[in-house]
């Protein structure tokens, strides 16, 4: 049984977090906390597994207090925040300081029941998270040259596919910024609520030698370009002729996830065939083996990542089990495993 401790200052978000788990056999609501001076004695006294925390709380912000926990108790944490551009923004600092997930609160585009099923599925993720040791990001400045390659101009016909979910942003960081600027067009789906991956888009292309954005349906797939698929929507690589562009559509959920990375794999199986790359990392659940095995099945070249430095080996784990994955690589060594196979 999971132990979740509930941090929010309304109590209407308590009572619908509290609800929805409590539909859930395998986690239990031990406690709610309306604040994090409350939260603090109940994590003493009950020790729960995982912390659903509200970014933004009179008395102290959710940011503060997520510092203080990691700091001396370290716990996964699942970050909770208005879709606001702020608090988009606050999130993203929070996966940056040990946060595992982030939550959008009840009220959004999802259905009370959507928000349930992804929390329940989030809290069983964060509970098998594993804390690794986070690397800064290298600057903007430093080289790339060590990545080697053959002339990027031969590969313009070749586009890398990217799933991931638990631990993806800090994973996706990692491997973006190593990529060299004329790089084949990527394209990324990464479980995220709407809003929060534009934040995350613009995050990465100040850090990152290549274009990153949230995909809009028809842009383009270039070299030197990354498109990540956007919150709440799924993400379809398609192709007219010599020219990839891609596809953003609602539709239902798949594995409780929009964007799903079975919709992107798929789509990158049926219209790149072997002139992909797909990769698969950190996350939990099956989303993705499906779509890696078609792409892979097309022709296509597949990575993904190995469980020592996944925060939850549970995606790529899924998609090795296929028995349609050429190399299972660290997450250092990805970028110069794509490079390879490009």
């Amino acid at each position: 049984m999971i132990k979740v401790l509930v941090v929010d200052d309304s109590a209407i978000v308590r009572k619908i977090f509290t609800e929805e788990l409590s539909k859930a056999p395998d986690i239990q609501v031990v406690a709610s906390a309306q604040d994090p001076f409350v939260a603090r004695d109940k994590i003493l006294e009950l020790k729960p597994d995982v912390i659903t925390l509200d970014i933004e709380m009179p008395r102290m912000d959710g940011l503060t207090f997520l510092k203080k926990i990691m700091a001396h108790h370290p716990l996964p944490v699942i970050i909770v925040s208005s879709l606001t551009p702020k608090g988009s923004a606050m999130a993203m600092e929070a996966l940056e300081d040990g946060a595992v997930e982030v939550l959008a609160k009840p009220g959004g585009s999802f259905s009370v029941g959507e928000m349930g099923a992804q929390l329940a599925d989030k809290i069983r993720a964060a509970s098998r998270a594993r804390f690794l040791k986070r690397l800064p990001p290298p600057a903007k400045s430093a080289s790339t040259a060590h990545l080697r390659g053959g002339a990027l101009t031969q590969t313009t016909n070749k586009v890398i596919a990217i799933g991931s979910s638990t631990g993806g942003t800090e994973a996706l960081t990692q491997i973006l910024t190593q990529m060299p600027p004329g790089s084949p067009g990527i394209v990324i789906a990464q479980h995220m609520p709407a809003n929060f991956t534009r934040t995350f888009a613009e995050r990465l292309n100040g850090l990152c030698h290549i274009r990153v954005k949230e995909g809009e349906n028809n842009d383009s797939v270039l070299p030197g370009t990354c498109l990540i698929a956007p919150g709440n929507f799924h993400m379809l690589l398609k192709r007219s002729g010599a020219r990839y562009f891609v596809e953003v559509k609602t539709g239902p959920l798949v594995h409780h996830q929009r964007p799903a990375v079975d919709v992107l794999f798929n789509s990158a199986a049926k219209y790149a065939g072997g002139n992909a790359v797909g990769v698969i990392l950190t996350g939990m659940g099956a989303d993705g083996a499906a779509g890696i095995k078609a792409m892979k099945e097309a022709g296509a070249k597949t990575i993904a990542q190995d469980e020592e430095s996944c925060v939850v080996f549970g995606m790529p784990k899924e998609a090795i089990k296929t028995g349609c994955i050429d190399k299972v690589l660290s997450l250092k060594k990805i970028p110069q495993g794509i490079m390879d196979m490009i």
